[in-house]
């Protein structure tokens, strides 16, 4: 069946301050959204439907069962898939008239100026602080628009960073939270999270996307938007932006750049003498000789095997720790990426103690 344009957007066409006009520039804009769970599919589905004319989808990871619950464009046989490409089908599907392209290569320092240019909004969908940092100093340093999300158990955030404001750009995330945090942070696969607010904040997300593309209504420029799911709350934090202050401008911004990595532990390859196997790790649980600890953020009542230590991985202080170096430390969170950020500061302390990440967490245990 062959429809027009005027027929798939009418309904947005109508409206008296958008129109035709506003609907075209959709139709010519380009984007790039980061990150294809939760926030980047509901995100990236409604700004295909509503007419964003291209769309470049970013994600390394393939659909796991896990994320079927809130991630809901992915269906039980897509399991396993690349999550780009599943994505790009769908709103194949459902929107004829949208380019749409993807890219399994995860976004790193090296790679952005590759792999992030002729766009003109950058959609932050990422549950990884890192990559979150990067997108923004990258943005900040080339004047691109970022449009920012994530997401905290019920609270969600929201903004609109580096808007063109005569001589400046608005804030950017650095006017919110200046420095990325050294310790390890967890995302919603290590502390969990409820669906519904993974789709209001990735719909925020596609509506702040849709006003700077059309040049229509008011952005969250100079402001994070803190929403909680639990009680409905509703709060927006004003942020400065000092003109005269350069450590979180431009100038500023590219001295850490040259500096900073950015690296982030989901996406590096792990050394295999710092992991242990599931099969081995069931084999030790029984040993006097062995410590098992949890760095899992939320606290489990239930975990498969015997006695464990827990310490959230926001708690973990190396030197309040009482290590026995006799013994043997096995660390674990759900999926192996927090216990081995763990590991590396034990080993990093203690190099000869023996230590040892589990090797794809316990959520397959």
């Amino acid at each position: 069946m062959e429809i027009s344009k005027e027929e798939l957007y009418k309904r947005q066409i109508i409206i008296k301050d958008f129109g035709k006009e506003s609907q075209q520039k959709l139709l010519q804009s380009t984007i790039v959204i980061v990150g294809c769970g939760g926030l980047g599919s509901v995100a990236a589905v409604y700004l295909a439907a509503s007419g964003v004319g291209n769309i470049h989808l970013i994600d390394f990871d393939v659909v796991d069962v896990s994320n079927l619950h809130r991630q809901v464009f992915y269906k039980t046989d897509d399991i396993g898939k690349s999550k780009a490409e599943v994505l790009a089908k769908h709103i194949e599907e459902i929107s004829p008239f949208v380019n749409i392209t993807t890219s399994d290569q995860p976004v790193t320092k090296a790679n952005i100026f590759d792999q992030i240019d002729d766009y003109d909004v950058v959609v932050d969908c990422t549950d990884s602080l890192p990559t979150k940092y990067l997108l923004n100093d990258y943005c900040v340093i080339t004047d691109h628009i970022l449009v920012y999300g994530s997401l905290y158990k019920n609270d969600g955030y929201v903004a609109s960073f580096n808007i063109p404001e005569g001589l400046y750009n608005s804030a950017n995330l650095r006017h919110a939270f200046p420095k990325m945090p050294k310790d390890a942070v967890p995302n919603c696969s290590e502390t969990g999270t409820l669906n519904p607010i993974v789709g209001i904040i990735g719909l925020m997300q596609a509506n702040e996307v849709i006003k700077i593309l059309s040049q229509t209504g008011e952005p969250l420029k100079n402001q994070l938007l803190i929403y909680n799911s639990a009680d409905n709350s509703q709060f927006k934090m004003k942020l400065e932006v000092e003109k005269t202050c350069d450590n979180i401008g431009k100038r500023g911004i590219l001295k850490t750049f040259k500096k900073e990595n950015y690296t982030d532990p989901s996406c590096e390859i792990q050394d295999e003498n710092l992991l242990i196997s599931m099969r081995d790790f069931k084999q030790k649980t029984d040993n006097d000789n062995i410590v098992v600890i949890s760095v899992n953020e939320e606290t489990q009542s239930k975990l498969p095997f015997g006695s464990v230590i827990e310490i959230p991985i926001s708690e973990f202080d190396i030197d309040s720790l009482k290590i026995d170096i006799k013994k043997e430390y096995l660390l674990i969170c759900n999926k192996g990426i927090l216990s081995y950020t763990a590991a590396e500061l034990l080993k990093e302390k203690y190099s000869e103690l023996n230590v040892l990440s589990l090797k794809g967490g316990i959520k397959n245990y």
